[in-house]
């Protein structure tokens, strides 16, 4: 076997997608976990669809729907009765091919990643521990333990660390990790159930004497209980049980536990490592930001992670850019992460928080506010994009420029349907490429030619017009799908500016 180029420590979901894009983008690599197999037990379920739109560049989007469910609302308890339902259903249709939310536990979405990486010709080396690593000139040398317990020297170029919370690359850097812990003590629990709560919805009891979340699964009588342990002032500290936290919660939504799976208790942390690089050695997922599961947002966050590096990395590997292109992973990326644990934690203390106050907002103000909300198609948007991160931008990274009508340089690429398929087809090559919309200037062609790069031409349609494109703009979009440089007027000096201004950071890009 040739060298690895990365070392990924972590087989988690930020880990596989990570060694996933790169090996389509034929980065070598190796992927080790210290554990002897995939994870049983998780609390991630929601995949959203910026997730499904990277997987559709991967051609896995397809299979990872088939074996998931698309949650078709979302419903709220309170004193034994449904306070409110949100329909979710195709909540962000227009905005992408895939408008709704997935629900695919964490555990079987791991088995499903392992088994398309394995069917490319990689095995994840379980059993293999990271002892420790130091950079050198060139590269990185770090020292393995291997099933057996004998040790062994690993060299590579760069080190990818998504080896979760307690991360022994983000040890091993000296990496701060600032943050806290939210008081309490909260559970999960993989039960079979039944009753009227059991309908492939999430449901959620708000009452202040209890919480629960009822997550549902792809088999109709399995569902996920995600909550919190109201223990008792000044109660011993022990190891409890799911009969422990048999509570008015799951009383009130009428479900009948049937046969426990299992059964675990956790905190609730919300931290950002202070760099998500140093070095040669990069930080992902749970290694470089952790916050409460409102939302479903934390292995998706990974998983966007994974992408932003992946394509950089093989840029800087196999097409001659420069390594500075590889400092804009953490500009772009914990920025996002910061935001993203401030508003997941206001949201989570709302929603868990024990008092009078907390609880008339959520059984009073809650239900007769946001269904009211939702019915409005900005605010349907607005909630769609935030939840589903289609909404995330980079417009001051480095690498965008420009601007064409409402869509910026940094943005994602917007989504258009067509008569014969949409604009995401071209984004499966992984490669940079054009994007008109309408009828291009006529020397744009030579010019993408000239810069080896693959353009891609539109009709002008009603869709593209309401996603905020121009007719007749240029839009330079990067492997990822977000748009690098936008020009209204479709200018092709424009597009050779940019690669004069950004060649060296970049590479060939072929």
């Amino acid at each position: 076997m040739s060298q690895p180029q990365v070392l990924i420590v972590g087989a988690g979901p930020t880990g596989l997608v990570l060694a996933l894009w790169l090996k389509k983008l034929g980065v070598r690599f190796r992927i080790i976990d210290k554990t002897a197999e995939a994870g049983t037990t998780s609390r991630a379920m929601g995949v959203h669809a910026r997730t499904l739109e990277f997987y559709r560049q991967m051609g896995i989007a397809d299979e990872a729907i088939a074996r998931g469910v698309k949650v078709a609302g979302i419903n709220l308890w309170g004193r034994g009765r449904k306070a409110m339902r949100l329909r979710f259903g195709n909540i962000g249709a227009g905005l992408s091919p895939f408008p709704f939310m997935l629900d695919f536990p964490q555990d079987q979405h791991e088995a499903f990643l392992i088994e398309k990486l394995a069917a490319m010709g990689t095995k994840v080396e379980r059993r293999t521990e990271l002892l420790g690593f130091e950079e050198q000139p060139g590269g990185i040398r770090a020292t393995l333990k291997r099933p057996d317990n004998s040790e062994e020297i690993c060299q590579v170029a760069y080190l990818a660390g998504c080896d979760g919370a307690r991360s022994a690359v983000r040890t091993g850097l000296d990496v701060g990790f600032p943050g806290g812990t939210f008081d309490g003590l909260f559970y999960v629990a993989d039960v079979e159930a039944s009753g009227p709560s059991i309908d492939h919805e999430i449901h959620v009891d708000v009452d202040d004497g209890d919480f629960v979340a009822i997550f549902p699964f792809k088999d109709d009588k399995r569902v996920r209980l995600i909550g919190a342990v109201r223990q008792k002032p000044g109660s011993e500290p022990r190891e409890l049980t799911f009969d422990d936290i048999r509570g008015t919660a799951i009383e009130h939504m009428r479900i009948t536990v049937n046969k426990m799976n299992w059964f675990s208790t956790y905190h609730v942390h919300h931290r950002v490592a202070d760099h998500f690089r140093k070095g040669r050695a990069f930080l992902l997922g749970d290694a470089a930001h952790i916050h409460s599961p409102v939302g479903a947002q934390g292995m998706n966050t990974g998983i966007g992670d994974a992408i932003n590096l992946s394509w950089k990395l093989a840029a800087v590997l196999n097409d001659g850019a420069a390594d500075a292109l590889l400092d804009t992973y953490e500009s772009e990326r914990i920025g996002f992460a910061r935001r993203l644990v401030a508003s997941t934690d206001r949201i989570f203390t709302l929603v868990a928080r024990p008092g009078s106050i907390s609880q008339f907002i959520r059984l009073q103000v809650v239900p007769r506010v946001m269904p009211r909300l939702l019915r409005l198609p900005p605010v349907r948007r607005l909630f769609f994009r935030t939840l589903s991160q289609i909404g995330i931008k980079y417009r001051t990274s480095p690498l965008s420029t420009g601007a064409a009508g409402g869509v910026h340089g940094g943005d994602r690429l917007p989504w258009v349907s067509l008569d014969d398929g949409d604009n995401f087809t071209p984004l499966t090559s992984l490669k940079w490429q054009v994007h008109v919309y309408g009828e291009p200037r006529r020397e744009l062609p030579e010019t993408c030619a000239r810069l080896r790069i693959p353009i891609h031409f539109f009709t002008w349609s009603p869709g593209a017009k309401q996603s905020g494109l121009v007719r007749g703009a240029l839009y330079l979009i990067r492997p990822d799908g977000y748009i690098a440089l936008a020009d209204a007027g479709g200018d092709p000096n424009s597009l050779l500016r940019y690669f004069a201004d950004h060649g060296d950071r970049l590479g060939s890009r072929t």
